[in-house]
């Protein structure tokens, strides 16, 4: 495992002098485009002390949040996504409930409105929210009184895996300054891509997103990334390669003549990453298809694969954003 760089060892942040509820002025956290370059670098900061907690320790329970309720609204499944979000809220010793949308009155033609209205009138502290439509975290934020965090809404946004992403970086890199960064693959079905390219260009990196042209979102460049149509052109001196798997659930339409042909132009392959930094490293939001973006042998590497990596990182965001946004409830000095 190459050497970890912790706060105190990187520079500071170029941001104002601020303090409490300054720092992070955001209610709730629905999207990287909200936060300014410095917000991030403390959410990160934050994170950071979480995985420092997190490491090795047999007893990982904090309790700051104890008394409070965490609702984990999932109108789409994801397993690693609310087993982390699961997993943070109780480290921090919140009462967590989970709600699945297969269980769910959505099920049965109650509208986004009413079910707003019905977690809302269940007092929760702190609800997280995944939907498959862009924008309806958004609308059931504005109709409840606690502060909402964005879990994936359709293409649109993924914020704590962005901020997971670029905390596995800082930790492996060092900083994001003159960091070369290609996202390959389905970008234009991914939220995970727009908030990656937002949040990775707002700390400095150069960002590339690569991918065949019928999978390249119009608005690639307002995002903050360079376009790249050839994998090895896209891969070309990349300190850090992310790659993507192929929403297929999302399409509509062939954008790809087949899987093997696909992975013959832009898998990822020892070959393929030769190309990049000797020292790059390899992410992946996961789950992954083997065989398709990325090989067995790539993903598995155990020097520059930070895939396991990721999802460590993933428990510790999520207490440090669990933590911030219910702040100003639990009577924090300087966050009322």
């Amino acid at each position: 495992m190459p050497d970890i760089f912790i706060p105190d060892a990187l520079p500071q942040s170029s941001g104002p002098e601020l303090t409490g509820r300054a720092l992070f002025p955001h209610r709730h956290l629905l999207s990287i485009a909200d936060l300014k370059p410095w917000e991030i670098r403390f959410l990160l900061d934050e994170a950071e002390h979480w995985a420092q907690a997190n490491k090795g320790q047999a007893r990982k329970h904090d309790g700051r949040l104890a008394g409070m309720t965490q609702i984990n609204a999932f109108f789409e499944n994801s397993t690693r996504t609310l087993l982390s979000f699961e997993i943070a809220g109780k480290r921090l010793g919140a009462d967590v409930v989970n709600m699945h949308a297969g269980q769910s009155s959505v099920k049965k033609g109650e509208t986004l409105i009413d079910t707003a209205m019905t977690l809302n009138a269940m007092a929760a502290d702190v609800i997280v929210i995944r939907h498959a439509s862009s924008g309806a975290v958004a609308l059931i934020a504005d109709k409840v009184d606690c502060p909402v965090l964005n879990a994936g809404d359709g293409w649109h946004q993924h914020p704590t895996q962005a901020l997971l992403d670029a905390l596995t970086i800082r930790r492996r890199k060092g900083g994001f300054e003159g960091l070369i960064v290609a996202i390959c693959g389905d970008v234009l079905h991914s939220r995970v891509a727009r908030s990656n390219m937002l949040c990775l260009a707002a700390l400095g990196a150069q960002v590339r997103a690569v991918a065949p042209p019928t999978l390249l979102p119009p608005e690639v460049e307002m995002l903050g990334a360079i376009p790249f149509t050839r994998m090895d052109e896209g891969l070309d001196g990349a300190d850090v390669v992310m790659m993507l798997r192929l929403q297929n659930e999302r399409m509509d339409g062939a954008f790809i003549p087949s899987p093997r042909e696909y992975h013959a132009l832009y898998g990822l392959t020892p070959e393929r990453l030769a190309i990049a930094k000797p020292d790059a490293l390899v992410m992946h939001p996961g789950p992954m298809n083997r065989g398709v973006e990325i090989t067995s042998t790539v993903a598995d590497h155990p020097d520059r694969s930070a895939i396991t990596e990721q999802v460590a990182m993933g428990v510790a965001v999520r207490m440090a954003c669990l933590d911030v946004l219910t702040r100003g409830a639990r009577g924090v000095e300087g966050w009322a």
